[in-house]
């Protein structure tokens, strides 16, 4: 009888082990269906919409308002020169450049005076001012510049952006209508040269472009970013100025939030500037990008955490690699990279995007999956050679010397 019991024991072994196998297979093969469903699903729409963004027109003004375009500086990255001379030369009336540093030995000095002595017959005013208000030492430099602005129409812009000379009446063309409150631009990316900075560009064309036309094609974008941000001067008073900034880590996105807060619009123009990708090494490139996701983070943590359907493949081929899922399985996941590069290709020609490389985007998507992993390892973010902790909602406080 014992021995008849033990049997039928050991018999039980086996078959739960075949069960729970059977069990694993299964849902890996239902976690590999509903990855590639998103993945073709989200390469669908951030194609169409790529497409239907591209064949927007844009408007003709029937005026030229008088604009002051405001470039906060901070060193000299490549191609600073180039940046700022886009936004010197261009076909409008009357336009005034104000650049500000902070500090009398930063090396962005030489280009800005370099720049003022090349277009003598330009309205540039330079500003050096230390004094800091918060914590976020753009939104400083922006604050002492402003005193500087002689005109009532505004325009932010990086300096590691460059446009044509066409862009600031593009721009500004939507600031026509009363009830638009701030006009913004989506940016594309141009490596400067060398690895790390063209899987930075591929990371902005093919990732962050897609994904930021989806959620403005479907309404859910509210998006406002730093590479263009044009308002009227009683709009930015309205929301308090600069020093309601002060201590925003994505102070862009902020100034978008407090403008709609007003019940005046956003404005997506069809314009999209050239942001110039400068990262020189691996490090370079983490930090950018894991200071870009924290900010994202803290800023929407559920929207942030939904972004994993846009790492699909690197989530199917997981899920394939650790069930050990059928050559079927795997084959699909292949042809959903081969539908990735389709995808890219396809946006980089409407859009008009550098095709460079393309063959690197397994890498690069790979790359930004341990971006988006290690945003949760902390929050720490270092930012124009200073270390910041991010708080929830996206302030942020001088940290110490370690991350956190």
């Amino acid at each position: 009888m014992v021995g008849n019991l033990q049997g039928e024991r050991n018999g039980e072994a086996p078959a739960c082990a075949t069960r729970l196998f059977r069990c694993g297979r299964m849902i890996a093969s239902l976690t590999l269906a509903l990855a590639l469903l998103i993945l073709w699903s989200y390469l669908l729409g951030s194609t169409v919409a790529a497409f239907c963004f591209a064949r927007r027109g844009t408007a003709i003004p029937a005026v030229n308002p008088p604009v002051t375009v405001l470039k906060p500086l901070h060193g000299a990255e490549p191609g600073l020169y180039e940046n700022l001379r886009s936004f010197v030369d261009q076909d409008y009336p009357e336009l005034q450049l104000v650049l500000g540093v902070r500090d009398r030995d930063d090396s962005a000095l030489p280009m800005a005076r370099a720049l003022i002595e090349a277009r003598p017959g330009r309205d540039i005013a330079l500003v050096i001012d230390p004094r800091v208000s918060g914590s976020n030492l753009k939104v400083a430099n922006l604050e002492n510049m402003l005193p500087k602005a002689r005109h009532d129409i505004l325009v932010l812009a990086d300096s590691d952006m460059r446009v044509d000379r066409d862009y600031l009446a593009a721009v500004t063309a939507p600031l026509q209508d009363p009830q638009t409150g701030l006009v913004t631009c989506l940016y594309k990316a141009a490596p400067t040269g060398g690895f790390w900075s063209r899987l930075g560009a591929m990371h902005i064309n093919f990732a962050f472009l897609p994904s930021a036309l989806l959620g403005e094609a479907m309404g859910t974008g509210g998006g406002c970013f730093g590479a263009t941000i044009a308002l009227r001067r009683e709009v930015l008073e309205r929301i308090g100025g600069f020093a309601r900034l002060r201590n925003e880590l994505a102070d862009d996105h902020r100034m978008g939030a407090a403008v709609r807060a007003l019940g005046l619009a956003v404005a997506l123009s069809p314009y999209i500037v050239e942001n110039r990708v400068t990262e020189t090494s691996l490090a370079c490139l983490w930090r950018h990008e894991l200071r870009w996701a924290r900010t994202v983070r803290a800023m929407a943590p559920l929207g942030f955490a939904g972004s994993i359907i846009t790492h699909t493949v690197i989530v199917a081929a997981l899920a394939a690699a650790a069930f050990g899922a059928s050559g079927t399985a795997w084959t699909l996941v292949a042809a959903s990279l081969g539908l990735r590069w389709l995808s890219a290709a396809l946006i980089a020609r409407w859009l008009r995007l550098p095709t460079d490389g393309l063959w690197l985007l397994p890498l690069r998507d790979a790359l930004s999956f341990v971006v988006f992993l290690g945003s949760f390892c902390g929050r720490s973010v270092l930012w124009r050679d200073q270390l910041f902790r991010v708080e929830p909602g996206g302030r942020m406080t001088v940290e110490g010397d370690k991350p956190v």
